[in-house]
């Protein structure tokens, strides 16, 4: 109850405060109004200046013919098939099945061996170690080969880097791969297109709007290096240290989502902290700058709007949006969903007075 009485007092008067308030001296009696005293910071002044001088670069949304070209033969690429061939060594591009054995040296100097039977490996990946393609280039089916490789010293696997491994590879199988035509019956395969013109404008109207909507984030991130700039007090430590938690949290759950146990990485967490800290004191000035000019123009969410932004979350995480406003009103979280949806149309406020060069 108390959470929710704080939200909604703060909200009624403007109020954001730097970091949860510290509630005291509750007073609860029998038909009276519940009362509390509520201490919290506050953030500093701040003048956001004349927003008619922010000055953004123009982005042309114009498409190039190449994109659509490059696009559809990627296309093209995912839905190449491979033919086995018996009469030719292995070449550039080819799709190889072998034995490998694989011997390194241990921390100890011990020799360290693993085997892998019928592995499959495309020539020129880029995932391949250095020089093993050219290793494996005019080999035949049945032929057996011993040769060593050098992993550069910035090798991304570490236990690889900088050390030479024997490698032992037997060719079980070669294939070709062979490219489908660019036509009308490949338009046909690839979905529910009638001609190859079809495909074409298809594939041009999705690069289209992924244009439209990477430009439309390179200018937000241009406004909002140009308004952090404008910040010039200090940033309150409570609120960059809950920014660079933030986007530490948003790291580990990418990790846990790609399944990667983020204890089991090389990962200093302390310098990985240390380094989200100019970005975080950015996202922070310009937050606290959003908040100031919504505030002088008189910016607000709606009810309405909150409860669409509530239901759009439940529906992203297999919840009612009874369960996720209950949980929100819990925690006195229902106020940075306030705060998102006000700097979300300030920002837009601010792009629609901003000059353009």
């Amino acid at each position: 109850l108390i959470p929710r009485a704080v939200d909604e007092a703060l909200r009624d008067k403007g109020i954001e405060p730097v970091d949860t308030p510290d509630i005291k001296d509750v007073v609860v009696e029998e038909g009276q109004p519940l009362k509390f005293t509520a201490t919290f910071e506050t953030v500093p002044p701040i003048d956001p200046g004349d927003y008619s001088t922010l000055r953004l670069k123009t982005i042309s949304n114009a498409l190039e013919d190449a994109a659509v070209d490059e696009a559809l033969n990627g296309l093209r690429d995912r839905s190449a098939r491979y033919d086995t061939v018996e009469d030719r060594p292995v070449e550039m591009g080819d799709s190889v099945q072998l034995d490998l054995e694989r011997t390194a040296t241990g921390p100890e100097g011990e020799a360290q061996t693993d085997r892998h039977d019928s592995v499959t490996v495309e020539l020129g990946a880029s995932a391949n170690p250095p020089g093993f393609d050219d290793a494996l280039l005019g080999m035949t089916v049945g032929e057996r080969k011993t040769f060593d490789v050098n992993y550069p010293a910035d090798y991304p696997v570490t236990e690889l880097a900088g050390t030479t491994v024997k490698y032992d590879a037997s060719i079980k199988a070669i294939r070709t791969r062979i490219l489908p035509a660019l036509d009308d019956e490949f338009a046909k395969d690839v979905g529910d297109f009638e001609t190859l013109e079809a495909l074409r404008g298809r594939v041009r109207s999705d690069l289209e709007h992924q244009l439209t909507h990477e430009n439309e984030r390179a200018l937000r991130g241009d406004l909002i290096r140009q308004i952090a700039q404008r910040v010039t007090v200090d940033v309150p430590s409570s609120l960059l240290d809950r920014e660079i938690d933030r986007r530490v949290e948003d790291f580990v759950r990418r990790l846990i989502e790609q399944q990667v146990d983020p204890m089991k990485t090389n990962i200093n967490w302390e310098e990985f902290r240390e380094k989200q800290r100019d970005a975080a004191a950015e996202a922070v000035k310009s937050a606290l700058l959003l908040d100031e000019v919504s505030r002088r123009e008189n910016i607000t969410a709606s009810d309405a709007e909150v409860d669409e932004e509530v239901a759009r979350y439940a529906e992203r995480t297999g919840r009612t949006p009874v369960a996720v406003r209950a949980r929100l009103e819990k925690e006195g979280g229902l106020g940075r969903v306030y705060a998102g949806i006000r700097r979300e149309r300030t920002m837009e406020f601010l792009l629609s007075r901003a000059g353009r060069i």
